[in-house]
């Protein structure tokens, strides 16, 4: 099971994806530790609707990841299936497409 992440836009009354993202759901505790967990996974519970909503959230998150790697390190998943080292690229990244299209409409699928 993981979570894709998607930015979108309507255009012709068609919505395209601009950026898309997958991550493994046993990240979701490391996630949570960082309080980033509603910003990826569960951003509708938060009202957050476009990319600009959870910038500051994932900002915020990702500064803690990178403080404090060896605590976070805890939370790898003991099978390898989602580990610190592969999710602090996969927050980079949706942080930065969220800051490239902040009036994209957040999508997620679980």
């Amino acid at each position: 099971m993981s979570l894709d992440f998607y930015l979108s836009y309507k255009k012709d009354g068609n919505e395209l994806d601009v950026f898309d993202a997958n991550i493994t759901h046993n990240l979701t505790e490391m996630a949570d530790k960082a309080g980033i967990y509603y910003a990826l996974w569960r951003p509708e519970e938060i009202g957050a609707k476009k990319g600009k909503d959870i910038i500051k959230i994932l900002e915020k998150g990702l500064e803690l990841l990178n403080k404090k790697p060896k605590y976070f390190e805890k939370f790898d998943d003991p099978n390898g299936w989602g580990e610190y080292k592969y999710f602090v690229p996969f927050v980079e990244k949706v942080l930065s497409a969220c800051k490239k299209y902040p009036n994209a409409k957040i999508y997620v699928s679980r």
